[in-house]
């Protein structure tokens, strides 16, 4: 398959939008910040994390790249369905969920992260981290929801995640704005 280079990279848009929801979210998973926070978590989630990324999905479709399609509209997907469940839920609009329907609801994405993993082998290793992070991350939040302790850990799993969402995001857009590799993504 070839990636069609005429229509702009968006793929650090993308990886910005994940990153910066990831990493919010995830300072309160972790307890470094209080829970009360998520004021600010949700509608970050909603508008970059979201929509940005469903964006840049779209704009993937565009230049013929499967894979940043798939990835970016489904994660922009994720981020806008959980901004939409907190705030309707805040509102009174929508009850709470129990622990297992959200434990479920993250192991089915824990589920779709891990063959999308297989398919970032193709990807530089920055990529393939952040999916190898994510797929362990879902699959630790689902569990977190019946162990507090495990909540913790995959807060912070979950900052790395986000910090190699960040670093790749960085590593694209500097390394397509100089012409070279200024930041090395491990390009296969």
């Amino acid at each position: 398959m070839e990636i069609n280079e005429d229509v702009a990279n968006p793929a650090p848009l993308g990886l910005g939008g994940f990153a910066l929801s990831t990493f919010i979210l995830n300072l309160v998973n972790s307890g470094l910040v209080e829970g009360g926070s998520l004021g600010i978590v949700m509608p970050m989630a909603l508008a970059y994390g979201g929509l940005a990324q469903l964006l840049a999905g779209m704009w993937e479709f565009r230049r013929n790249n499967i894979f940043g399609a798939t990835a970016f509209s489904s994660f922009g997907a994720f981020w806008i369905g959980l901004a939409s469940f907190e705030i309707l839920s805040w509102a009174g609009i929508i009850s709470g969920v129990p622990k297992e329907g959200l434990a479920i609801a993250l192991v089915a994405w824990g589920i779709f992260t891990l063959y999308a993993t297989i398919a970032s082998l193709k990807e530089p290793w920055a990529i393939t981290w952040i999916f190898i992070t994510l797929t362990i991350l879902f699959f630790l939040l689902a569990w977190g929801e019946f162990n507090s302790t495990v909540h913790t850990i995959a807060g912070y799993e979950g900052l790395l995640c986000a910090l190699i969402a960040w670093y790749s995001s960085a590593g694209v857009l500097i390394n397509s704005m100089f012409g070279r590799t200024i930041l090395p993504l491990g390009e296969r």
